[in-house]
Parts: C-alpha cells; sequence; structure tokens
C-alpha cells in the first residue's frame, strides 16, 4: 500500500506549525524536501508529521537543532552509546545553565532584601549594583 502524499500546507496543519517552519527544518536539514517531479506541487509523506512532533519535543528538552539533526541520524536507535553522548552533553548544558539560574537567582534574592533593609535616605542597593562603577583615573 503506497504511503499519503500531502502538500506543504496540509502536512504543516497535521503537525500543528507552520508552513515557514516546515521550510526552515527543510533548510537545516531535518526535513527532506521532494522533488516535484511531473507534478506542479511537491508532496510530502503523511510519515513526516511524526518526524516533525519529534523535532518539537527533543526543542522542548532543549537541544539545538544541530543536535536534533545528530538524534534523527540515530534515529534507528541500534547506536545508544552514540545517542546517551548527545543526551549527556544536553545534560550538562542544562546542569551548567541551572547553576548559572541559582547563582543569579540568590544575588537577586540578597540586592532585594538590601534594598528592603536599607533606610530611606540610603541609594537603593539594586540600583548600586546594576550601575556602571566609575574607572579611577590613571
Amino acid at each position: 500500500m503506497l504511503e499519503p502524499l500531502v502538500t506543504i500546507g496540509r502536512l504543516a496543519r497535521a503537525a500543528d506549525v507552520n508552513v515557514e517552519t516546515v521550510r526552515y527544518y527543510q533548510a537545516r536539514r531535518l526535513l527532506p524536501v521532494p522533488s516535484r517531479g511531473t507534478r506542479a506541487f511537491r508532496y510530502y509523506p503523511l510519515a513526516l508529521v511524526e518526524r516533525i512532533y519529534f523535532i518539537k519535543r527533543a526543542q522542548e528538552l532543549g537541544f539545538s537543532l544541530e543536535e536534533i539533526g545528530e538524534l534523527l541520524r540515530l534515529h534507528a536507535g541500534t547506536d545508544r552509546v552514540a545517542i546517551r553522548q548527545v543526551a549527556n552533553r544536553r545534560l550538562t548544558q542544562i546542569e551548567s545553565k541551572l547553576e548559572d539560574l541559582t547563582r543569579m537567582r540568590d544575588a537577586l534574592r540578597a540586592l532585594i532584601e538590601a534594598c528592603h533593609r536599607a533606610s530611606n535616605a540610603d541609594s537603593c542597593p539594586i540600583i548600586e549594583a546594576l550601575a556602571p562603577r566609575k574607572r579611577s583615573a590613571r
């Protein structure tokens, strides 16, 4: 039985994305570009909807499009070592960002508390921390 073919518009609607997203994924080589053949329009296999869902889910987990491309190339799932390496790299990036965000949160909390404790005559520690520091003349 032949796989159903659809236009780019129908593919985009079925995948709940816009046509520009499909074209962008094609430009990034995450989706194939079918030939026109003898037809006026390009027709896409409806199965590409699942591939678009895969890309969107991977993006939601924070994978870059380059990493998603790598995962798609490994999609057969037989090279689990390579798949784990991609996922571990992403996990390391996420953990690093979490550490940075934790430091920023703690610094901002401390500034808010210092501003709350400061007297009305003092300038706000938040503004002082954000203002450019005067450089000493050399």
